[in-house]
């Protein structure tokens, strides 16, 4: 049983294979955070919670010996004496900002609960528990969401806040999650970046000020991204307690972790409070994205793996879930803009004879769209350019043996285009003021439905007039200027999270629509690359940098919550054109492993010799497919920890211990370097293994003890897989 309500204590207990989450009505009706942590057998643990008052920290009138501010709380508010950062805050009719939950009512519901119009994990094996709070004013109802994943440690959280009175409040902050933790010093990981360098692993002690990550881009962007771990000091890969949080989300968020003045620490995470400020009528409802936690008490290894299980199995959906996802070649590094029907199909001749599966044309097909200056929004083909119909072209392509891909930016419209010129009030634009442009681009108001209908309608056209088999949805800049033509005053404050709600109801609608098409997110590459994309698109584009050596930290960083299986990795060109880098083309194809594989360049340029080394790996990537996209993932050296090593070491292990996979890429150089080893992870202890089908056999509690030395070539970025079979 998941769920345990002892009735006598008034707790509530959410347990999962290994952790436990513990909550308590307390006299007053305050719902209370009491434990997340390592499981146990049940017992109350709300001794443990400190509640005295402070100088300072005022206490209701019915509780002397009480104070909001030093409560560890499940929904805080503000305006009744909790001056920590809170998660709602409620602007009343009356114009007063405060909110007073009190507890109301509980119940148990058998499967994971959903969230109308919004991303969440699923599963029927799951559980959810429904915690009902009212303010003690006001008909204004908190109902808080748990559900429980057992097997992957995972609980989730969720706030539907519905208002029964008979005027209209304002939600001026309404995130999705308090996490209330105990005395202790805590770090925050998070993972910032930018375009071609997204999330870059960065940890930060918490302390007496607000830490705080945030996107107010109108995507979850580059630059931060919606997943932390909040971590003991000493914890590491392999020891010590991480709590993660990912929210399903994929706008503006914000997290922000505290030590309060009495050295509690708390944590929020949900929507962000820029620009928001949402109406919640007379009888209606809002609800919160979700957030995913899991809780580790061996580091962050064991955290990431529960993450990668999750999302694989339930928060990904579709046909594409488990099923082997194709080797494609992509034009855009090959071409750009400048390709015809026949440079296409004579790149899929030749890529078809080394044994990719699908070619995928990228920007530049459609409208008049010979360079990024305009056309988006008119996604109409280009017969001169296509040398005919889009049918027949990806019928080019299916005669050579391969399947047909195309890319889509759905979001944007240029202002060169004939959308724009029927509609130019489709696009966010302030009244009076010049609009802000980038890659010569605005945004659609996806808040509007008539604007979704529009879209929905030309991509609809498109997909079923050609044999399509793969949609690259892309989204090359940020929102600004925001303002809907279709809302009131007071209402601008809503438009952030109806563009999202509007965007995820399109996704629904064409995903629903064309479910044998494969769809990859992507945003400047992995400027969206979170949990709330993952429930619509099975695999997002990690970086428009495909350059091997910068792709350790990129793919390093975003392991610590996405699966291998999530990201997009091509084999792409040297001199790499993000950074004229030259790396060995072994390389670029063991890092591009682990992830979905792929090329982006132009085959047919490529010697024979090159030929030759990319059809062994994809034989190569093929026989290990199952191992790399559905094995426990470990990180064993940091492409981050370079003071230390010039390796950066990962591998791939199956759950039962007989079989591994280690890549190996050494990034730096240095003469006459000492020699270095890693420790292999997971495999059985008192069991013999082979490496690579040598005749020597390695014990197992061997290899992950003393573990294996490196191996190199003596030139710039070596690397090597190491292939660990039972013996």
């Amino acid at each position: 049983m998941a769920i345990f309500e002892n009735k006598q204590d008034k707790t509530f207990t959410l347990y999962t294979k290994n952790t436990m989450y513990q909550m308590k009505v307390d006299d007053f009706g305050v719902l209370q955070h009491i434990y997340y942590g390592k499981r146990m057998e049940y017992v109350d643990l709300s001794y443990s919670a400190w509640l005295g008052v402070v100088s300072f920290s005022p206490n209701p009138i019915d509780r002397v010996n009480y104070s909001n501010n030093h409560a560890p709380l499940e929904l805080s508010a503000c305006g009744l004496g909790d001056f920590r950062i809170n998660a709602l805050a409620l602007r009343n009719h009356d114009g007063s900002l405060a909110a007073d939950p009190r507890f109301y009512s509980a119940e148990v519901i058998k499967g994971k609960y959903s969230i109308p119009g919004l991303p969440a994990f699923y599963g029927e094996e799951g559980e959810t528990l429904v915690i009902t709070l009212k303010d003690s004013l006001y008909d204004i109802y908190f109902h808080m969401y748990y559900g429980v994943l057992e097997e992957y440690d995972l609980i989730t959280r969720a706030v539907r806040i519905e208002n029964k009175s008979d005027r209209s409040i304002k939600l001026e902050r309404a995130l999705s999650a308090t996490l209330d933790l105990p005395n202790g010093r805590y770090d925050m990981v998070s993972f910032y970046g930018r375009h071609t360098r997204e999330r870059m692993y960065e940890r930060a002690n918490i302390n007496h000020s607000r830490l705080t990550v945030e996107s107010v881009r109108g995507a979850s962007s580059h630059m931060q991204n919606p997943f932390v771990i909040i971590a003991d000091r000493e914890t590491n890969e392999d020891y010590g307690d991480a709590w993660g949080m990912a929210l399903v989300y994929s706008g503006n968020f914000m997290v922000i972790a505290e030590m309060d003045h009495m050295d509690k620490t708390r944590v929020i995470i949900g929507i962000n409070p820029e620009n928001f400020n949402y109406e919640v009528p007379a009888g209606d409802v809002f609800c919160t994205p979700e957030v995913a936690m899991v809780y580790s008490d061996a580091g962050f290894g064991k955290m990431s793996n529960c993450f990668h299980k999750a999302i694989r199995n339930n928060l990904c959906r579709g046909e594409y879930k488990y099923a082997e996802r194709p080797v494609l070649i992509n034009n855009w590094e090959a071409t750009y803009f400048d390709f015809n029907a026949d440079k296409l199909v004579s790149m899929a001749r030749d890529a078809a004879k080394i044994g990719v599966e699908l070619l995928v044309m990228d920007d530049g097909w459609f409208g008049n769209r010979d360079n990024d200056t305009t056309s988006l929004g008119d996604w109409f083909p280009n017969e001169e350019k296509l040398q005919g119909t889009l049918k027949s072209l990806a019928e080019r392509v299916n005669n050579e043996g391969l399947k047909f891909g195309i890319w889509f930016e759905p979001e944007c419209i240029s202002s060169v285009s004939e959308l724009y010129k029927e509609h130019p009030d489709y696009a966010f634009k302030i009244p009076g003021r010049e609009p802000q442009i980038s890659r010569w681009q605005y945004i659609l108001d996806y808040s509007r439905k008539e604007v979704c209908d529009n879209i929905y309608e030309q991509l609809c056209k498109v997909l079923e007039n050609a044999n399509i088999s793969y949609v690259k949805w892309d989204f090359n800049r940020h929102i600004s200027d925001l303002y809907s033509v279709a809302l009131p005053a007071e209402k601008q404050g809503e438009v952030y999270h109806r563009y999202m709600l509007g965007l995820y109801d399109l996704l629904e609608r064409i995903t629903s629509k064309f479910p044998h098409i494969l769809f990859e997110s992507c945003s400047g590459g992995g400027g969206r690359f979170d949990c709330g994309m993952l429930y619509y698109m099975p695999q997002v584009w990690t970086s428009d940098n495909s350059d091997a050596i910068d792709r350790l930290k990129i793919q390093y960083g975003t392991s610590f919550a996405y699966p291998v299986r999530t990201m997009g990795a091509h084999v792409s060109v040297c001199p790499n054109h993000q950074n004229a880098r030259v790396t060995p083309l072994q390389t670029r194809g063991n890092v591009a492993y682990f992830g979905t594989y792929g090329l982006e360049l132009d085959i047919t340029k490529m010697t024979d010799e090159e030929k030759a080394e990319i059809k062994r790996q994809i034989v190569e990537f093929k026989k290990y497919y199952n191992l790399i996209q559905f094995g426990d993932y470990y990180r064993l050296s940091s492409p981050f920890d370079e003071e230390n090593s010039l390796y950066c070491a990962w591998e791939v292990a199956r759950e039962d211990g007989s079989e591994a996979l280690v890549c190996a890429v050494r990034y730096g150089q240095d003469a006459n370097s000492a020699p270095e080893t890693f420790k292999v992870k997971g495999l059985c202890p008192n069991k013999f293994y082979r490496i690579n089908g040598s005749e020597e056999k390695y014990l197992g509690q061997a290899l992950m003890t003393v573990g294996i030395r490196y191996k190199y070539d003596f030139f710039s970025y070596p690397s090597n897989l190491y292939h660990i079979t039972l013996a």
